[in-house]
């Protein structure tokens, strides 16, 4: 174990954690890689973002300048805060965790993040400062925001250059030296968590491990600590960093067990694998849930693909463990599921993910926060829908989540970052300089409006160089509204939105008027309405296919024609009673994309 070094590599976005992945890579032997091809993104859709959305783990032999010989444990982790569940489960798995920072940002939002997720997980530190072949480097200020900001002593950063490989044999030297090999025995009972997995079609679920104590040999039985079910072992092995079977897995080490497990509900990352022989070894703790931020709808586009669609959440889940999902059914679209998910690129990629790899044919509905609803009677309901909103005569007041911003941004946008914030219902909680060319600016801001892009409106205002990171910070009352879309006088569940009371009544307006033009015409008049409560807000007729029955009278007197009307007056009065309106699965859609 003492030849043992496992470690992650931690950054904010595009700082340059798969290109230090490669020359780490190719400097152990593992594989030689051409015009940084960061080879750790192997999913399409990390290759297309040019963003890692998965967590990746590798197995190294390293020889030191001293000829100790070690083995390596690398997980490549993501940036983006929509990710950062997959940061925390992957430090659980290491001893000390590399802390890139790019020469030419700086210390950036998703940096001091992710450096307090490692130090609450206590891992040991290693600072980096990377892409220092750049012309713009700035080195010195780097370090300087390495004390200030995480209190990391300035002469212990390393100086890299991940894309020629300037510096990397020194930090490999780095992470053996300063980096604890792992704690625990093979003599001990087995005890090893598991951090991630995914589904095979033909072997089942395949765990990816890190074993604290015991060893895992193929042919021993185990037992998951929270379901109490017991497998057979089959295969263990390493990530090399394609899956690699060996003969066994020791305490310390990182790998995967193939064990037959066919149900996805059997196995859960953050479970603990124990040996059926000791069913009184004590859980792994420090495991914490995901907490989803976003929600929606989504619903087969063929309502008999339910099935399906319940079985590629099964599995998705197994290998994206921050989603959670409960079932729901909708008057206007059938069953279907409600989805939480992490931000809105976590939402935007994991729908594309089960369209792609899943082969789904998906409709979602706007998304959504969890609003707390308190009722006349003092009961506080916590609702992620708003068609499952209690009657207004009912509500007392609604809460909505607020989140606790933290934006990096260059002085000469300050202004403009500032005004967007307070667009958005921000409120400024307060402003420091970590250095002479940039302000930290704290905010507090309702997370439904990081659901219609404020992320995005930031980048666009400060031309790119703001960074973001936030957590929740509870809930704060506003005067909100739900508002209702009523198709001929019909509530469509899947349409009703809450929003601001002062902006209810133009978005009311928007989404009616968009929606007469997808409704097909009918035989009979068709209204639309948006409704706050018993008001109506906003109100579009769709004009009725008038059918010419007075074709035939070619003359003749006028009550031959005025009978014809009347007839088809009542016709059209009896159709408007029992017919009935579909709203058009592209209206959805659609409706979607419309700009707030």
């Amino acid at each position: 174990m003492d030849s043992i070094r496992n470690f992650c590599i931690i950054a904010h976005i595009d700082h340059g954690k798969s290109t230090l992945a490669d020359r780490i890579l190719e400097l152990t032997g593992v594989l030689h890689t051409t015009a940084n091809a960061q080879v750790l993104d192997s999913m399409d859709l990390e290759r297309e973002r040019g963003i890692t959305i998965k967590a990746k783990s590798v197995r190294m032999p390293y020889q030191s300048g001293s000829g100790e010989k070690y083995t390596l444990n690398l997980i490549d982790t993501p940036g983006h805060v929509d990710f950062n569940y997959e940061v925390s489960r992957s430090l659980k798995a290491c001893e000390g965790a590399i802390l890139l920072v790019d020469a030419s940002q700086g210390v950036e939002a998703q940096t001091i993040a992710n450096a307090y997720l490692a130090i609450d997980a206590g891992l040991e530190i290693i600072p980096v400062i990377n892409k220092i072949d750049l012309p713009m480097a700035m080195i010195d200020e780097c370090r300087l925001q390495l004390e200030d900001m995480l209190g990391l002593l300035t002469n212990s950063a390393l100086l890299i250059s991940a894309k020629d490989g300037t510096g990397v044999p020194d930090l490999l030297e780095a992470i053996v030296s300063r980096i604890p090999p792992p704690r625990g025995s093979s003599d001990e009972p087995l005890k090893c968590l598991i951090f991630d997995s995914y589904y095979d079609s033909y072997r089942g679920v395949i765990p990816h491990i890190r074993l604290f104590s015991g060893s895992l040999h193929c042919g021993d039985r185990i037992m998951i600590k929270s379901t109490s079910k017991v497998f057979e072992v089959d295969e263990v092995g390493y990530f090399l960093p394609q899956i690699t079977p060996s003969d066994r897995l020791v305490a310390g080490e990182v790998g995967y067990v193939g064990a037959t497990i066919r149900k996805a509900g059997d196995i859960h990352v953050g479970d603990t694998i124990i040996s059926p022989d000791y069913v009184e070894t004590p859980a792994i703790l420090g495991f914490k849930h995901s907490q989803p931020m976003v929600f929606c709808g989504i619903y087969p586009i063929d309502s008999n693909d339910y099935g399906k669609l319940t079985t590629a959440l099964e599995k998705f889940q197994l290998n994206d463990s921050s989603i959670v999902y409960e079932k729901e059914s909708s008057a206007a679209l059938g069953h279907g599921y409600r989805l939480g998910f992490l931000g809105m690129l976590h939402m935007e990629i994991a729908l594309e993910r089960l369209k792609r790899e899943y082969e789904q044919e998906l409709i979602s509905t706007m998304p959504s926060v969890v609003y707390k609803v308190v009722t006349t009677r003092g009961e506080a309901l916590m609702l992620d829908n708003p068609s499952k909103f209690p009657p207004t005569h009912y509500i007392d007041h609604i809460e909505e989540p607020i989140i606790r911003a933290r934006i990096i941004v260059p002085n000469d946008f300050v202004g403009a970052c500032m005004e967007l914030s307070e667009s958005k219902r921000g409120t400024m909680v307060s402003m420091e300089n970590p250095d002479t060319r940039r302000a930290l600016l704290t905010y507090d801001l309702p997370l439904a409006e990081m659901t219609t892009g404020y992320y995005d409106k930031l980048k666009s205002v400060s031309r790119g160089y703001a960074s973001m990171d936030y957590d929740l910070a509870g809930y704060r009352s506003g005067d909100l509204v739900k508002v209702d879309i009523l198709v001929k006088e019909n509530q469509v569940d899947a349409l009703s939105f809450v929003a601001v009371r002062d902006s209810a009544v133009p978005r009311g307006r928007a989404l009616i008027h968009k929606l007469r033009k997808l409704i097909p015409r009918h035989l009979f008049e068709i209204t639309l309405q948006a409704a706050i409560g018993g008001k109506i807000i906003a109100r579009e007729d769709i004009a009725p296919v008038r059918k010419d029955v007075l074709a035939k009278c070619y003359g003749g007197d006028i009550t031959r024609k005025r009978k014809l009307l009347e007839k088809q007056k009542e016709g059209k009065k009896r159709m408007k009673m029992v017919g009935s309106v579909e709203v058009p699965q592209e209206a959805f859609m659609l409706l979607l994309k419309m700009e707030e």
